[in-house]
């Protein structure tokens, strides 16, 4: 993976989300330009268009945005939010340890890096203290 100056990464941004995620660290890039973090991982700001990131380790506390609960035909169910961390970035995610139709618009959430059943690192949120 080749860095800039900073020591972000310019290229294979999702190799090295991955990867921290493997390490047990939930990481976001920030623009050292604008001083804005953003979400998805891009080589490039989507604020201001600059190459100058850097990753960081956000507070890993949110909000929820949006929630649905969806039904599989195995009467498996799940939940899919739309999380916005307080950092700004917004992320779709999974909330766990609580009921899928138990999670709340404006539930306060904190990140949780663990393992998908059978597949590698997953961000997920669990419900966190309200502030």
């Amino acid at each position: 993976m080749e860095l800039n100056r900073n020591g972000a990464a310019v290229v294979g941004v999702d190799d090295y989300f991955q990867r921290s995620l493997e390490a047990g660290k939930f990481v976001i890039p920030r623009c050292e330009d604008c001083g804005r973090p953003h979400f998805y991982p891009r080589i490039l700001c989507p604020h201001c268009g600059s190459a100058n990131l850097r990753w960081v380790e956000p507070s890993g506390r949110g909000t929820v945005h949006s929630t649905t609960v969806v039904h599989r035909r195995n009467d498996e169910t799940y939940n899919v939010a739309l999380v916005d961390l307080d950092e700004g970035p917004r992320l779709m995610t999974n909330v766990t340890g609580i009921e899928p139709a138990a999670v709340r618009i404006g539930m306060p959430v904190v990140a949780v890096v663990g393992k998908a059943a059978g597949a590698g690192p997953l961000l997920t949120f669990e419900p966190g203290e309200e502030r």
